[in-house]
């Protein structure tokens, strides 16, 4: 490793925003420090696991060193952090699934709110004015989103009264979060008090549907790649609740990435943002099975009345602080392209 290349942490380097974290920041010659221990796999099964992700890191981005620790050990993670002393780091590790999280509460807890806290105490005694990235998610608002005024229209519900998406001044409290968003608040808030309580530059960015090719999509996580596995197929597509018209906007993994190498050049401490697609990224799940279909992808589904519990029935994210605070980023995937690029990675991958 040479002396002169800064290092950047990316915990959680064999998921979607790790890894292409991981990537794009190699390519702009930093060293990586990737720490994933494929715990994916045991929330998710077989198809969740992150190692094919880590072995292809290890085998082609140069300056790439793995770690395969548990952020829920402390000391490990205080060992790392005052051997490494990282420039950069970027915090994606994480229990993902708003599902899953009921059936595995403590285990949920310990890596979401337990691993943010460790990770945040050792970048505060080794590495203090380094910039950190923090993925939080939309889930911290909870339910509240559905009490908006909504109006559904033929193939989807959205705002009434000419709200274009929703901003950082919704309220976190007494509401419905899932357990998942309840332990994502405590990660969240967390970083926002060492931001502003001990000056550090940590972002906290709160993720709605980040998607791209490389993502281990299953069930209960991964919408937009998990749907166009299931078309392409010929599996068998559930959809629970408000009709299908639910709506999500999506932001391709590489779009995240070049926003956070944004906020390393121009850090700010305890700063919340709320990150997605956008209003022109927005996409309900009938919508999505119509493109499906037109690019030659007909979805089998059946429907349940019941929604899943918490569930979002309109989430679309304003991105007005973002542009404002980082005038350069830019997005550069569309939903046509995002799309193109999942079902094109999906068909080399049975080839």
């Amino acid at each position: 490793m040479s002396s002169t290349k800064k290092t950047v942490l990316v915990t959680g380097s064999g998921g979607l925003i790790g890894s292409e974290c991981a990537r794009a920041l190699a390519g702009e010659g930093w060293s990586v420090i990737g720490v994933d221990n494929d715990m994916r796999q045991q929330f998710f099964g077989p198809a969740g696991t992150t190692r094919p992700v880590v072995e292809s890191l290890i085998a082609t981005v140069p300056g790439y060193r793995h770690h395969d620790l548990d952020i829920r050990n402390r000391q490990a993670v205080r060992d790392l952090f005052a051997a490494e002393r990282p420039e950069f780091i970027i915090h994606t590790a994480a229990q993902p699934s708003h599902d899953r999280a009921a059936s595995i509460p403590y285990d949920d807890f310990d890596v979401n709110a337990l691993g943010t806290m460790n990770m945040l105490v050792a970048a505060r005694d080794y590495t203090k004015d380094s910039p950190f990235c923090f993925t939080s998610t939309n889930k911290v608002y909870g339910d509240r989103p559905n009490y908006l005024p909504l109006k559904e229209l033929e193939k989807r519900w959205d705002y009434d009264g000419g709200l274009d998406g929703i901003d950082e001044s919704m309220s976190v409290d007494q509401c419905l979060h899932s357990i998942f968003g309840a332990s994502k608040v405590a990660a969240d808030v967390m970083c926002q008090e060492f931001g502003r309580y001990f000056q550090m530059p940590v972002g906290i960015f709160r993720g709605g549907c980040l998607t791209g090719p490389q993502h281990s999509a299953v069930e209960l996580h991964g919408y937009l790649v998990y749907i166009v596995i299931c078309a392409m197929s010929g599996k068998e597509y559930q959809i629970y609740g408000y009709k299908g018209k639910q709506v999500r906007d999506q932001i391709h993994s590489r779009d995240v990435a070049s926003l956070f190498l944004e906020f390393h050049k121009a850090p700010r401490c305890g700063e919340v943002y709320n990150l997605g697609g956008g209003r022109a990224n927005s996409i309900s799940i009938l919508e999505t099975i119509d493109i499906l279909g037109a690019m030659g992808y007909p979805l089998k589904y059946t429907y349940k009345d019941t929604n899943r519990t918490g569930d979002h029935i309109c989430y679309i994210s304003d991105l007005s602080k973002i542009h404002s605070h980082f005038p350069n980023w830019k997005q550069r995937y569309d939903l046509p392209r995002i799309l193109d690029e999942i079902v094109a990675a999906r068909r080399d991958a049975v080839k």
